[in-house]
């Protein structure tokens, strides 16, 4: 299944409080019903950002693939704009996942979930409650707890007095409260690093105005307190968890649990950091091979006995 001809439509789909979710779908020239995957990006990440090279590859490769941005992001629907819910955006993956089952062209026994950064935590998820042929959870970040305790102390405080703020003043119908999303180090935002330069530079659309670099403040609560690594060991389905040798963005130690813990969870460590994976990153191929080869080997017929 290789070097598949494909072009990609827009697509819209109706999420659960009806606002559009704006899809790409990519249908490659092969015999249907075929082996599909569904893909998000990470934190305030659009799929206009980074995503088309690992769409167009998995097509060539023959697999359908739907790429979606979630409610509030993107070119999706949804007031405010740049808000971030974990639950909310899990609901998005199952919209899109019965969407693309119910899809006369895709063949709904081999599905794939795929999620990158922080959506490694909605990927933890539905490995544990939805019906997949398999997960790939890339450089994911699974323990938000772990992850924040990795801000100093005064920026956390911070974000957490705004994050309270703009909760409050959301709840008697102000206008919500935005802090920058990837900033240099000793700056103020939620992802104040050099690597967080490094992912903004290399994933940067060809439209900036696309993409807006920030968050609203009250996200941050949403994000501390889901910890999906606790339920790493309830994954119904094979499980291949990317971790990057040097990801400073996300931490390591819980996603290594997750490969670990997972009763199929298969692991590769990624030469690099946390966008050494995307294109112009130096383990980019690489990855893109491994995912391509685990999900090949679960759509192939398996021999029955005679």
């Amino acid at each position: 299944m290789t070097g598949q001809r494909c072009d990609r439509v827009d697509v819209v789909i109706c999420s659960a409080s009806g606002d559009p979710l704006h899809c790409w779908l990519y249908l490659p020239d092969a015999a249907s019903p075929l082996p599909a995957v569904v893909m998000a990006h990470g934190i305030g990440g659009i799929k206009a950002a980074g995503l088309a090279p690992f769409a167009e590859h998995f097509a060539a490769a023959g697999f359908a693939v739907v790429v979606f941005d979630y409610r509030h992001w993107g070119h999706s629907g949804g007031q405010p704009r740049e808000l971030l819910e974990v639950r909310r955006q899990c609901d998005d993956y199952r919209t899109v996942l019965r969407w693309a089952a119910d899809h006369p062209a895709i063949d709904p026994s081999r599905l794939f979930a795929w999620g990158t950064s922080f959506a490694g935590m909605h990927i933890l998820e539905l490995a544990a409650t939805e019906t997949l042929a398999g997960a790939i959870a890339q450089c994911p970040l699974v323990d938000g707890l772990a992850g924040m305790r990795n801000v100093p102390i005064g920026r956390s405080l911070r974000l957490t007095a705004m994050a309270l703020a703009d909760k409050l003043g959301a709840a008697i119908g102000r206008r919500p409260i935005y802090v920058p999303l990837s900033v240099p180090p000793e700056s103020f935002g939620l992802i104040a690093t050099s690597d967080a330069m490094t992912g903004l530079e290399r994933l940067a659309p060809d439209v900036p105005d696309e993409w807006p670099n920030r968050i609203t403040a009250r996200s941050v609560l949403d994000i501390t307190r889901h910890r999906p690594v606790r339920r790493a060991d309830q994954a119904q389905c094979p499980l291949l968890v990317v971790v990057a040798q040097e990801d400073t963005m996300a931490p390591v130690a819980p996603a290594l649990r997750c490969a670990v813990r997972a009763p199929r969870g298969e692991l590769y460590r990624s030469r690099g950091g946390h966008y050494d994976v995307y294109a112009g990153g130096r383990d980019h191929r690489a990855v893109l091979d491994v995912e391509t080869a685990f999900m090949t080997r679960l759509t192939q017929p398996t021999d029955s006995p005679t």
